[in-house]
């Protein structure tokens, strides 16, 4: 690996000092912390801030587009509570227009019902560029299918949220570039920064009057920018089983970077919200410290090498004593009292150049030389990826992941032990985008367990846990509208009947011309999963062919929301065979041996094959719906599905549904028919691209995976079809089990 050092020398230390005593209840020694914090300048920022958010609150109310604290926004939101008082129920659209992970959102909310989530549309679905940071045109034409399908006007939209307030965030990325300055300065340059930069602040602007264009009006719809990290904690609160609790509930924002700070810190008692904390700083960040350092350690470019890092770690030395990189890296981080996190400026430079050269001399001689932007890989924008040439995996490497992911659970747990000490919650709901860090998660409920409470606050209970389907940037725009609604007199609930949000069902039409324009796939018709007998003879034709060790994609319904698969976009392999696991990553998904498989499991099989926390048991352990969260595989897991057991003993799950996916609950079903264990190996259906969004795509997928035996594609009637592709390369099987099923049938 470029770059990399094995050196565990600490040299004499120059730096300012500062020591405390680490309060955390783990048992952890003292320690003395060295480095720099918070801001070089103070008073020049500030100032900037101050004349550049007056300069473009007047700039965005010429264009439309509205702060949150913006007189407009106050009227606006004192007509919906007064409309929605009178019973009506109404429409509020939500948008990202610029910045990664764009998208536009639907809801209907009225007093009574609360919020209905009609759609959630990610553009990167529509356009094939994982994360885009382009107006979600395509997104916009999909719900606009959507809505004519339900008889909505666009003038029946009565309000426009953006994922962000885009009019605060100028005036706030400034002042963080001017912290530093002038070394700091060149941050205004796009190049340093390209996921988030100030020309997308510059873009949003023309989003009321593109908006406006491609629905159709004459008139500009205006557009009100909503706070960031409130968007999360509102959607996040809202979906999850604690939503109306008269106990108090924490929600912690630990995210990348919002409108004013990269830390919030949220209590909900009685349904009152209070802001406990906001950080006001980019660069103490946890999402931008774990993603710099997976993106410069491992290789894959910014937002597409946290999971993949994560998913590393789990080879590596998990020994606090041990680990040879834990201990000079820990001193990143200085964990101050109440809670507080703190980057140590001393030992990086992503505060003052970004991408371009992001460590300081302390951390070189701690991980090696970062790699270098152009020497990286984006594992979602690959065209050919069976010539990609992936970096050996090395004890060195996994040990540094293993050392980061240590020194990130640190910091969330001396975060959550402050809201808990604080406030005698236990109830958490954890959202940004580093709630998708589904380890710390489970080691969070390890740690805040009955023994916890009962020493250390008196009380015979123990840490409640909720991660919703969409907790990073992709629900933004969702969230916003929550906010807007719950602000202004709707009930703070969402009713998440299921996580499939995005688009719609694709016709029997399309999936035809997307078959025939493949040249080389073939179709038959095997019945209606809205027929009860035709659904369980599918259910079978599944289970036979992946229990013999096929692999097979579904495409069904609008897809999942969120960057996992749920079954309406999976592929589907045997959890029992060991060799899956290589089989699928070197042939099917041409990935990285260190990347693991998730199961799909029933909650039956759930309760046999794992170990299942009481912190994650609310409503039934929906927790572990949505694959945010990890649970340890017991040793009967380990011997019947070895194949979606990680090298840590651990299994990223998805409990299935019957009232959500009837289809694959079927499935799983069978599969315990045919060999045992109601459980698959669930894996996205994609390669080298986002999820697939529609039937072309699906084909695609197919295609690139080569050693994939079909796809059972279902149209938005519920007529289903095998499809398969005979090649060179590659003889499918599923035509062999399609005939084994109807004889059996017959």
């Amino acid at each position: 690996m470029p770059g990399t050092s094995t050196s565990s020398r600490r040299p004499p230390c120059r730096w300012p000092r500062r020591s405390r005593i680490n309060s955390t209840h783990a048992g952890r020694a003292m320690s003395t912390v060295y480095g720099e914090y918070g801001p070089r300048l103070k008073l020049i920022p500030r100032l900037v801030k101050a004349l550049v958010d007056q300069a473009y609150s007047r700039l965005g109310a010429r264009s439309r587009f509205f702060g949150a604290k913006s007189a407009f926004a106050s009227q606006k939101g004192r007509e919906l509570a007064a409309r929605l008082q009178a019973g009506e129920a109404l429409y509020l659209m939500g948008i990202g227009p610029f910045g990664h992970n764009t998208g536009i959102a639907l809801v209907k909310v009225s007093a009574r019902d609360g919020i209905e989530v009609i759609a959630n549309n990610e553009e990167e679905r529509f356009s094939g560029e994982k994360h885009t940071n382009k107006f979600p045109e395509h997104s916009i034409e999909a719900i606009k299918e959507t809505m004519a399908r339900r008889g909505i006007a666009p003038q029946d939209i009565f309000a426009v949220l953006a994922s962000w307030d885009y009019i605060a965030t100028m005036g706030f990325d400034l002042r963080v570039i001017f912290e530093h300055a002038p070394r700091s300065l060149v941050l205004m340059n796009p190049k340093y920064d390209p996921t988030f930069n100030l020309g997308h602040l510059i873009q949003a602007l023309s989003a009321p009057q593109r908006l406006s264009r491609q629905l159709g009006l004459d008139e500009t719809l205006p557009i009100i920018g909503m706070h960031h990290h409130s968007n999360h904690a509102y959607l996040s609160y809202a979906m999850s089983p604690f939503a109306g609790s008269r106990e108090p509930v924490l929600v912690t924002v630990l995210d990348g970077t919002g409108d004013n700070g990269a830390i919030s810190l949220y209590v909900v008692r009685d349904g009152v919200w209070e802001c406990l904390r906001e950080n006001e700083s980019t660069i103490d960040s946890l999402g931008h410290l774990y993603g710099y350092l997976s993106s410069t350690q491992g290789g894959w470019s910014f937002l597409s090498s946290e999971g993949r890092y994560m998913g590393a770690a789990a080879w590596g030395n998990g020994d606090r004593l041990t680990n040879p990189y834990y201990r000079r890296l820990r001193q990143i981080l200085y964990l101050a009292r109440d809670g507080q996190v703190f980057v140590n400026r001393r030992m990086i430079n992503w505060h003052v150049k970004s991408h371009m050269e992001p460590y300081a001399e302390e951390l070189v001689d701690i991980l090696g030389a970062p790699i270098k932007p152009s020497e990286m890989w984006n594992p979602d924008r690959v065209l050919e990826v069976e010539n990609i040439q992936h970096s050996p995996i090395t004890q060195d490497r996994v040990d540094k992941a293993q050392a980061l992911q240590m020194v990130f659970e640190d910091a969330l747990t001396h975060i959550v032990e402050h809201l808990i000490r604080k406030t005698s919650a236990s109830k958490l709901v954890m959202t940004g985008g580093t709630a998708l860090n589904c380890i710390a998660n489970m080691n969070l409920l390890k740690s805040f367990n009955r023994e916890y409470f009962k020493r250390y606050l008196g009380q015979d209970t123990f840490l409640r846990i909720w991660v919703p389907p969409i907790p990073g940037d992709a629900g933004a725009a969702l969230g916003a509208t929550i906010q807007f609604a719950a602000k202004n007199g709707a009930p703070c609930r969402v009713n998440l009947e299921s996580p499939y949000l995005c688009g719609v069902a694709a016709s029997g039409a399309a999936i035809a011309a997307a078959v025939h324009a493949d040249g080389q796939a073939c179709s038959i018709e095997l019945g209606n999963i809205n027929d009860p007998n035709d659904r369980d003879r599918i259910a079978e034709l599944l289970a036979h062919a992946v229990s013999n060790d096929a692999v097979v994609g579904v495409f069904q319904g609008p897809a999942e929301t969120g960057p996992r698969a749920l079954g309406n976009r999976s592929i589907l392999a045997n959890p029992c065979n060991v060799r899956t696991l290589d089989y699928l990553n070197a042939k099917v998904k041409r990935r990285e041996r260190v990347r693991p498989l998730a199961p799909m499991v029933t909650l039956k099989e759930a309760k046999r094959l794992f170990e299942l926390d009481e912190g994650a048991e609310a409503a039934d352990y929906t927790a572990y719906d949505y694959m945010v969260l990890t649970v340890r595989a017991t040793a009967l897991a380990k011997r019947l599905v070895p194949a979606v057991v990680h090298f840590d003993g651990t299994s990223r799950i998805q409990i299935v549904r019957e009232r959500t996916n009837p289809l694959i609950y079927a499935f799983l079903k069978a599969m315990g028919v045919r060999c045992g264990v109601e459980a698959s190996v669930n894996t996205s259906l994609n390669v080298g691209s986002p999820i697939a969004q529609t039937p072309a795509q699906a084909l695609q997928a197919l295609s690139r995976a080569k050693a994939m035996d079909g796809l059972i594609m279902v149209d938005r009637d519920g007529r289903t079809y095998a499809v398969w592709r005979d090649t060179e390369q590659y003889q499918s099987k599923l035509p062999i089990f399609v005939d084994d099923v109807m004889k059996e049938r017959s």
